[in-house]
């Protein structure tokens, strides 16, 4: 090829340059956002590697459970011994701060333990604590009888080698053998998992796919539509080169040429964006903590594959096109009518849907169950989904059009609606990013529906009172101790009651279903209608926080306490977080109790799983970045189809059509396929999310959305008419009489 040739043949015209700098803003945009995406990605991975040790518990290969010394067994047990490689920990304790959860372990180790604990260089010693920073930072900004209190003696900073990200809040503390081996709670630990999913791995790899897909899509949508940007225009030249004896060959790699130089160019300055907007991606936070920007660094590894990949996909995707279009000598600049697309569009929707039903039918009946195939078919019916609504637009845009172009009454009407019937596939592929991000969005609100925050419970007589914490006593206890407890609360600001709750046996030892109590403290629990008895018995299901049926009192079947155990102690407060904090760091530091003290509130706050977080996260995150996408690729796809049509609007004017109609056009060319598909990707996205949550756990429940997606819907709608909006004056621009011209 000639190079004055190429040259004149790609940038040839103001016009063209113009056309090269969107396709480079627009692969510099998407580019970036796959690096942030990809970065993203691997951060949660690195963050959840570094916090895996957290998740050892007695049901991991390197854990022993430790019983209670003097279980209510017929036989004495015999506690594993405490060796120089070994560690006794007491997992699963989760402290509260006000609405924040803090991840706590207690350890006990003998005088020469060679056991590396994560993040610290010694074990702490009984009444030493090593924090992570930001928990420092709370400790050090909160007065100690509300925070500080219950961890003892500060003794180091936790490593960030240990922490999931620069908010974690985690903290260890040294206890001594005797008093880990009362609370029932603690395990023999040898070493620490490496595996940060545990049994809920396959769940929560499937997550991470469905979000990555349902967010990279939109991306490449947009890359696609940039790389596309004045293609009619392009295909006059091109005429105009074989009309001057160009081959089929050399017009292919032109347009090829012509696609790679600015791609390239657009790909470079995506990976500057990115590097640039690393600390700002960094400060969002994602289950409960930030990322270190470690995390999110871009590695010449990765930005590589991204280059390469999107340079060659859009180069060979335009060196076919253009070969496909077949462009001759004579009529090529015409318009090129599409072929009708057909009901074969269906396919890749139905298989996508009939998959995940497939998945989910499996899941419920609980019958030939086969874990190895269900991840791919929710993945794989997800993935076919998004493909499946982009091939049917057009399919379902066509009919939309005949059904428009009967009841057509105005000019704008049958100009629209004509043009929509001769190119449906270029028509939807201009909205097509926005249906696409409709779709994600309604399936992302779908999926965070099941976490939505529950009301906080009512006080009612028979229940536990919403205001109150408790806290199981560990075994071996002296009552003296824990009376002294109760007193010490009592007398802290905030705190009305402590009632001390009697059983046979410790809770801790595996202790019987009934507690009794001092009739006179019965109306501190929030009782009414007391029974005549001195000591009263009461179901232990009083402390659970799923008890919704209002308990009663009954005389109990005993005549005194003093043969009976302190098995829980209740604190009763006035509400408020100040207060609510004192009784826990006085409960949680007293050394009495086998778990930290809890309310209904904090049960809750606990229950939201680590899988269902997830979800959360990638719906709003997924929600941001698809519609801004969408917005973008819509703005992007109007003014390209402008460009193409600026030879058949500008002859409209020529013959003195208004400006007015021809924006109507515009307008009712975009509104056409975006409300046709619109409510179809709702109802769709919702189906999905629920074929999605329903199979990775039949118990959840998707419930209806939050008000956030009903203004995420809005947006989508605003950005659909600013970016309609915004190619008015390219209209004006190119459709003037002196731009009107042609051979």
């Amino acid at each position: 090829m000639n190079p004055g040739l190429l040259k004149l043949a790609v940038v040839g015209s103001r016009s063209s340059y113009g056309r090269l700098m969107g396709v480079l803003g627009g692969v510099a945009v998407g580019v970036c956002l796959l690096l942030l995406l990809w970065g993203g990605a691997n951060g949660l991975n690195h963050r959840d590697e570094r916090g895996a040790w957290l998740r050892e518990t007695g049901g991991s290969s390197m854990a022993t459970p430790v019983a209670a010394e003097g279980r209510g067994t017929t036989e004495p047990v015999t506690p594993p011994p405490l060796t120089s490689d070994t560690a006794l920990m007491r997992a699963n304790s989760v402290e509260v701060f006000r609405d924040q959860l803090i991840n706590r372990r207690d350890f006990a180790v003998s005088p020469t333990t060679t056991l590396k604990i994560p993040g610290v260089e010694h074990a702490p010693g009984p009444g030493e604590y090593y924090a992570s920073p930001a928990l420092q930072r709370l400790i050090e900004a909160t007065p100690r009888d509300q925070l500080g209190d219950r961890f003892g003696q500060f003794a180091g900073i936790i490593d960030d080698s240990a922490l999931p990200g620069p908010d974690s809040l985690i903290v260890i503390t040294g206890a001594t053998e005797t008093e880990l081996r009362r609370s029932g709670a603690a395990t023999l630990v040898s070493g620490f998992t490496s595996n940060p999913y545990g049994e809920n791995a396959s769940a929560y790899m499937t997550v991470l796919l469905i979000g990555a897909i349902a967010v990279f899509f939109p991306v490449l949508l947009l890359i696609r539509i940039a790389t596309a940007l004045g293609a009619a225009e392009r295909r006059e030249r091109f005429a105009t080169l074989r009309l001057i004896g160009a081959s089929p060959q050399v017009v292919s790699w032109i347009a090829a040429i012509e696609t790679a130089i600015p791609s390239l160019a657009g790909a470079m300055l995506g990976i500057v964006l990115a590097v640039f907007l690393t600390p700002a991606a960094a400060q969002v936070s994602v289950n409960g903590t930030r990322m270190f920007e470690g995390d999110l660094a871009i590695k010449g590894a990765m930005a590589a594959v991204v280059v390469i990949l999107v340079v060659v996909a859009a180069t060979l995707v335009a060196g076919y096109s253009t070969a496909r279009a077949g462009i001759g000598p004579l009529g090529a600049a015409r318009m090129v009518h599409e072929k009708a697309p057909g009901k074969r569009r269906l396919v890749p929707l139905l298989a996508g849907l009939l998959a995940m039903i497939m998945e989910v039918v499996i899941t419920r009946t609980g019958k030939f169950r086969t874990p190895w195939l269900e991840m791919p078919l929710l993945v794989g019916g997800f993935a076919l989904i998004l493909v499946g609504i982009v091939i049917v637009g057009p399919w379902l845009t066509l009919r939309a059009s005949r059904i428009g172009l009967h009841y057509a009454r105005s000019a704008s009407a049958v100009i629209a609606a004509s043009r929509i019937g001769r190119t449906p596939v270029a028509t939807f592929r201009s909205v097509s990013g926005l249906v696409v991000a409709v779709f994600v969005v309604s399936v992302f609100a779908g999926a965070s529906s099941i976490i939505q925050t529950e009301a906080a419970p009512a006080a009612r007589p028979g229940l536990i009172q919403p205001t109150s914490l408790h806290a199981t006593i560990g075994a071996g206890q002296a009552r003296a101790e824990v009376a002294q407890v109760a007193d010490r609360a009592k007398e802290l600001p905030g705190i009305h009651s402590a009632t001390i709750a009697y059983a046979h046996s410790a809770i801790a030892k595996g202790g019987g279903p009934d507690l009794y109590i001092q009739a006179a403290d019965a109306p501190a629990l929030g009782f009414e209608n007391i029974p005549q008895a001195d000591v009263l018995s009461l179901d232990l299901s009083f402390l659970y926080p799923w008890t919704t049926q209002p308990l009663t009192l009954t005389p109990a079947p005993v005549d005194g306490l003093a043969a009976l155990v302190p098995a829980v102690m209740v604190v009763g407060t006035d509400g408020t977080p100040e207060a609510m904090d004192r009784a826990r760091t006085l409960l949680n530091g007293s050394g009495i109790t086998a778990q930290p003290a809890s309310s209904v509130m904090d049960t809750q706050l606990q229950s939201r799983t680590r899988l269902i977080q997830g979800l959360a996260v990638l719906a709003y995150l997924g929600m941001f970045v698809a519609i801004a996408i969408a917005g973008m690729s819509l703005a992007v796809a109007t003014a390209s189809a402008v460009l193409d049509r600026k030879r058949v609007l500008g002859l409209m004017r020529l013959m003195g059509m208004p400006m007015s109609v021809l924006r109507r056009i515009i307008v009712r060319e975009a509104a056409v396929p975006l409300v046709t598909v619109l409510f179809l990707s709702i109802g769709l996205g919702f189906f999905v999310a629920w074929l999605m949550v329903t199979g990775i756990n039949d118990t959840y429940r998707v419930t209806w959305p939050a008000p956030d997606y009903f203004a995420a819907l809005g947006l989508s709608l605003l950005l659909a008419l600013a970016a309609v909006t915004a190619t008015f004056r390219v209209i004006r621009a190119h459709t003037a009489i002196t731009a009107t011209r042609f051979e």
